[in-house]
């Protein structure tokens, strides 16, 4: 059984391999025919549609878009025609009016093929290419506006200092916040600082109180008085001690 299974294995990996072997690179059929008839009509088309056209066909649904274009029995989808419309508009407000086009060049190759040609606008040329895929079915359209070589200097030097001024304006952004770190350790030091008490917030000393006086001075005296006894009585201030001093009401002597 398990042989069995292995042969299959190997049968199909051989056939996947030949299959990848047998595709080639071959340019796909396509009928010249059919496609020159859908760029001729494509241009007609696009060049005849205005902005309240295009809008009108955008509000159409999905179905009504679908009818109108297997009426014209063109292979194009509903997202192809809408974007060939505003490719081809978008040339026209790059070169300028429509006026003639030239012959086609038809390229294909594995993926589909592109239909080429030169287009004379009214202010400058192009070159207009219609892509198809591999079943002849519009993909997209290109114009490809020929610019003088002044408008391309005009182009690089405008994108030149567009690239240089965005470059120049994020380093002077970058040096502005380099310039703004020496202020982060003030700001924390300012945060960090005690509060100072001003001297007219300061609390004023406590007064002292008459009686504290008094009493030093009196202290004072009674050392003064005792040193003056111990000193008459030839002793010293141990034998005997002043215990109150009372002051006479007048100081006035009577004659």
């Amino acid at each position: 059984m398990k042989r069995k299974i292995s042969l299959l294995l190997c049968l199909m990996l051989t056939l996947l391999c030949f299959t990848g072997c047998a595709k080639t690179d071959e340019p796909v059929t396509y009928d010249e025919a059919l496609v020159g008839q859908t760029v001729e009509f494509l241009i007609e088309y696009c060049n005849s549609v205005d902005d309240v056209t295009l809008e009108q066909w955008k509000s159409y649904s999905e179905f009504a878009q679908n009818y109108q274009i297997m009426s014209t029995g063109l292979q194009v989808t509903p997202e192809s025609l809408t974007s060939a419309v505003e490719s081809w508009r978008a040339g026209i407000d790059e070169c300028g009016a429509y006026v003639s086009h030239g012959d086609f060049t038809y390229e294909a190759d594995a993926d589909g093929v592109d239909v080429s040609m030169p287009v004379k606008y009214e202010n400058k040329n192009a070159e207009v290419v219609f892509s198809f895929d591999e079943k002849s079915f519009l993909e997209s359209v290109t114009v490809n506006a020929e610019n003088t070589m002044s408008e391309i200097l005009t182009k690089s030097g405008l994108n030149t200092l567009l690239g240089m001024g965005t470059v120049f304006a994020v380093l002077i952004f970058i040096s502005l916040i380099i310039s703004l770190f020496g202020f982060i350790p003030k700001i924390e030091a300012a945060f960090r600082k005690p509060k100072e008490v001003s001297v007219s917030e300061a609390p004023a000393a406590a007064p002292v109180p008459a009686e504290a006086e008094e009493e030093t001075d009196d202290l004072e005296l009674i050392a003064v008085i005792s040193a003056a006894i111990a000193s008459y009585e030839g002793t010293g201030t141990d034998g005997f001690v002043v215990r109150s001093i009372r002051r006479r009401p007048s100081n006035k002597w009577k004659a």
